[in-house]
């Protein structure tokens, strides 16, 4: 195998881990990664704004609140004005959220997390200049992303319901020319 296909077989499976994860999560709990980190985030701070949300998990505060609309459709949410300030509305976890988190599966981005950690720096600088080199070269540098990895939108069911917004097929968000034509999905 030269080079080249060594690289392609590489990201093949950095997608296919990425997809099959995805379905894992979407099947036992019926969400998306990106809606998961969502419910931990607000979980982990409690009492947050929109803004306070999309600066935590990396996101826009338009794609957080369209994450956030499905989630309140599903009752695992709930969004309420602050008393102390009227501009500010606060997201909530409902009960049956809270207990989704318990059961669903550790997340991808954290098992790599913690695995990464483990590198020596200079390992760590290596793969990140090397992955951001093959973004420039797949043309996907100026590609919004979070730091999720998610397959598209998933529905319920788990079925695929949008193509894969970047290059490489794991981001949870449009890239910047569907920024205001957002998969309603999400």
């Amino acid at each position: 195998m030269n080079s080249i296909e060594q690289v392609l077989v590489a990201l093949r499976r950095v997608i296919r881990a990425t997809d099959l994860h995805s379905k894992h999560l979407a099947k036992t709990t019926g969400l998306t990664a990106p809606q998961v980190l969502l419910l931990q985030a607000i979980r982990n701070k409690g009492e947050v704004t929109i803004g306070e949300l999309a600066n935590e998990v990396s996101l826009s505060q338009a794609t957080v609140t369209n994450i956030l609309d499905r989630l309140e459709k599903r009752g695992l949410v709930y969004r309420q004005r602050s008393q102390a300030d009227k501009r500010k509305v606060h997201a909530y976890l409902t009960e049956e959220a809270a207990e989704t988190l318990r059961d669903a599966p550790i997340p991808l981005q954290d098992q790599f997390a913690r695995q990464f950690g483990d590198l020596k720096d200079w390992e760590q600088s290596m793969i990140i200049a090397s992955l951001q080199r093959v973004a420039q070269m797949m043309d996907a540098q100026h590609i919004d992303a979070s730091p999720v990895l998610d397959i598209g939108v998933l529905d319920r069911q788990g079925a695929s319901m949008d193509k894969p917004a970047t290059a490489l097929g794991y981001s949870d968000i449009p890239d910047s020319s569907d920024r205001d034509n957002r998969d309603k999905s999400t």
